[in-house]
C-alpha cells in the first residue's frame, strides 16, 4: 500500500519538543492548510488544521527554527491514533513527518541567513507508547 502526503501551510502554534524514555527527540506542531473551493457561483476558503509529529534528528531543528505563523512544507505518512478516555473511544489523524522544509525567511532575514533545513533522513517512530494528546 502507498501512504504519502505532502502539505504546505503555516504553523498554528509554536512547536513543542519532548524526549522519549530512550532519549529520542519528538516535535509536535500543527499546520493550517488553505484551499479554495467553488460552491455554486462563489469561492469559499477552506482551512484544514493538521497535526504533525517529527521524530529523531529532524525534531530539534524544527523546534529551534520554526514558530507560529512560519510556512513549512511537510512530507510524510498519515496515521490514525486511537485511545479511550472516560469510557469513550477517540481517534485522530496526524502526519508522521519524513521531511520538513522551512519556507520563507524568519523575521524578514535574507535567505542566506535562513536556518539550515531539517535533515531529510527518515527515522521511524519509536516502538514505545507515546502519551495521548488528551
Amino acid at each position: 500500500m502507498f501512504n504519502k502526503v505532502i502539505f504546505v501551510g503555516n504553523l498554528t502554534r509554536d512547536p513543542e519538543l519532548r524526549y522519549s524514555a530512550q532519549g529520542t527527540p519528538i516535535c509536535n506542531f500543527a499546520l493550517a492548510v488553505n484551499s479554495r473551493v467553488k460552491q455554486a457561483t462563489e469561492w469559499k476558503e477552506e482551512v484544514l488544521f493538521i497535526d504533525i509529529v517529527v521524530f529523531g534528528k529532524q525534531a530539534e531543528p524544527c523546534s529551534q527554527y520554526l514558530s507560529k505563523g512560519r510556512p513549512a512544507l511537510v512530507e510524510g505518512r498519515l496515521r490514525e491514533r486511537r485511545w479511550e478516555k472516560d469510557g469513550q473511544q477517540r481517534s485522530k489523524f496526524e502526519v508522521l513527518a519524513q521531511s520538513v522544509r522551512f519556507l520563507g525567511s524568519p523575521g524578514g532575514k535574507r535567505q542566506s541567513e535562513a536556518p539550515p533545513q531539517a535533515d531529510d533522513s527518515y527515522m521511524p517512530p519509536p516502538d514505545e507508547a507515546i502519551d495521548e494528546p488528551f
